[in-house]
């Protein structure tokens, strides 16, 4: 009787298989770490790349939700859809996005980057990402994008910031909260991933599912806040200060506390490979 000949030739040679939950876990803290220790420069041009790549997405579901003829539904399916291009340029392309970086707490847990590790990447990609969402949002304004469809793309943009700075500040935490659930396991799923494809198809539906379901993303918020006052919205710094405040702790414990250490007690905590 003839051996298992083992799966096909081009599976062992290029891995077609999806990576299983355990090595997603280990892959993210191993990239954790990477990114962790990225130098100064680095980190910070990433950083803005990932702020204006957010932003194209949230331009992309502005132009879905000026057309008026769609129903609620359809408008925020397609918008979440139309957003989900933000992320798949962040996984793609190749850029530091707050939120996604959320997950180095599974490197922190397992004591392999300091505390002071973390913050330093946080505070910089955060503020790196303000950078490149604000300055894409002003590029948008003095473009005159905000005039097509008859001005509704500007109307429709200011509307969005006035309703997110109107928020109180628990209903913007708990949205920040289930944002980053869905964003981090988007990450989570594209790193299962070996191809683009797979990568797009695991970020599509998530990113979808937040929008649609009108959470809020800090790094989306750092894009319409400037974007509706280059517009002449009537909005006071302290207001869209203290939604920013409120959606970046709230997206950091869905990242880091929902997800990534969730995730880190299932897989990596020591004991976890023999229950």
């Amino acid at each position: 009787m003839n051996a298992d000949p083992g799966p096909p030739m081009t599976t062992q040679i290029f891995g077609l298989d999806a990576f299983a939950p355990r090595e997603i876990a280990a892959r993210v803290a191993d990239v954790g770490v990477a990114k962790a220790r990225l130098p100064l420069l680095t980190q910070a041009l990433l950083g803005v790349l990932a702020g204006a790549f957010i932003g194209l997405g949230a331009l992309m579901f502005t132009l879905v939700a000026s057309d008026k003829s769609l129903g609620f539904a359809a408008m925020r399916l397609v918008g979440g859809l139309a957003f989900s291009l933000g992320l798949v340029l962040v996984s793609v392309a190749g850029a530091e996005l707050f939120t996604g970086n959320n997950l180095l707490a599974m490197a922190w847990a397992s004591r392999r980057i300091s505390t002071f590790e973390v913050m330093r990447n946080w505070a910089i990609v955060c503020t790196a990402n303000f950078v490149g969402a604000a300055g894409l949002a002003l590029l948008v304004a003095w473009s005159g994008h905000a005039q097509m469809n008859g001005g509704g793309i500007g109307r429709t943009a200011v509307e969005i910031a006035t309703a997110k700075a109107s928020l109180d500040a628990p209903t913007a935490f708990v949205r920040g909260v289930l944002c980053n659930v869905l964003v981090c396991m988007a990450v989570w799923m594209a790193m299962a991933g070996r191809s683009v494809v797979d990568k797009v198809v695991a970020i599509v539906f998530p990113i979808t599912a937040f929008v649609a379901a009108g959470f809020e993303h800090s790094i989306a918020n750092m894009y319409f806040f400037p974007l509706a006052v280059a517009l002449g919205a009537p909005l006071t710094l302290g207001d869209m200060a203290a939604n920013l405040a409120a959606v970046i702790a709230g997206n950091l414990v869905g990242g880091s506390v929902l997800v990534a250490l969730v995730y880190w007690v299932i897989y990596l905590r020591p004991g976890a490979e023999t229950g």
